[in-house]
């Protein structure tokens, strides 16, 4: 695995980038020797956050973790990756993801882990066409974390969700 470390508002010692290194080349396991991953650390306030972002063939296998101590943040994230990878497993081969960054190994590997995903329920509502912002006043209002809308500037469809921090962001389609 390339791991490309990055760092807003920290300084990168050495001891901060063989930690990093050293957790993730447990996940190595799963990844081919060519696959990019991406590692920004950042501090804010009392925050002490590492983001870790793997491309993989048009999706994204995606980990954020926050603490108080950097070494904690880097501890959890490996894990959660880890266990994303195995409840998914059965998803990454039959959609055909593992020849691009996956080792053999991993994909055909038989674990009891795996979970199916289920969908349990289909809303289905008419889309009026507005604009983001008032698309973030029915957000509040239904009571949910986001809203599937469409967007009275492009007409396409969007979605605005809740952030960290009581702001808002808003997700439209890339052509």
């Amino acid at each position: 695995m390339r791991i490309t470390i990055s760092g807003k508002n920290i300084e990168l010692t050495e001891g901060l980038k063989q930690a990093v290194e050293e957790k993730l080349s447990k996940l190595e396991k799963f990844f081919k020797p060519d696959t990019d991953v991406y590692v920004t650390l950042s501090v804010e306030k009392d925050r002490q956050k590492i983001e870790v972002t793997i491309p993989a063939k048009g999706h994204v296998i995606r980990s954020e973790q926050v603490s108080n101590d950097m070494y904690v943040s880097i501890d959890l994230v490996e894990e959660v990756i880890e266990r994303q990878l195995r409840k998914y497993r059965t998803k990454i081969s039959a959609k055909k993801y593992a020849p691009a960054i996956f080792q053999d190994d991993f994909v055909e590997a038989d674990d009891a882990e795996d979970e199916e995903i289920k969908i349990v329920r289909t809303k289905r509502f008419g889309m009026k066409p507005m604009y983001p912002e008032d698309a973030c006043i029915q957000m509040e209002l239904s009571g949910h974390d986001f809203f599937v809308f469409r967007n009275a500037e492009n007409d396409e469809v969007n979605v605005v969700y809740k952030r960290k921090g009581h702001t808002y962001g808003l997700i439209e389609p890339e052509c």
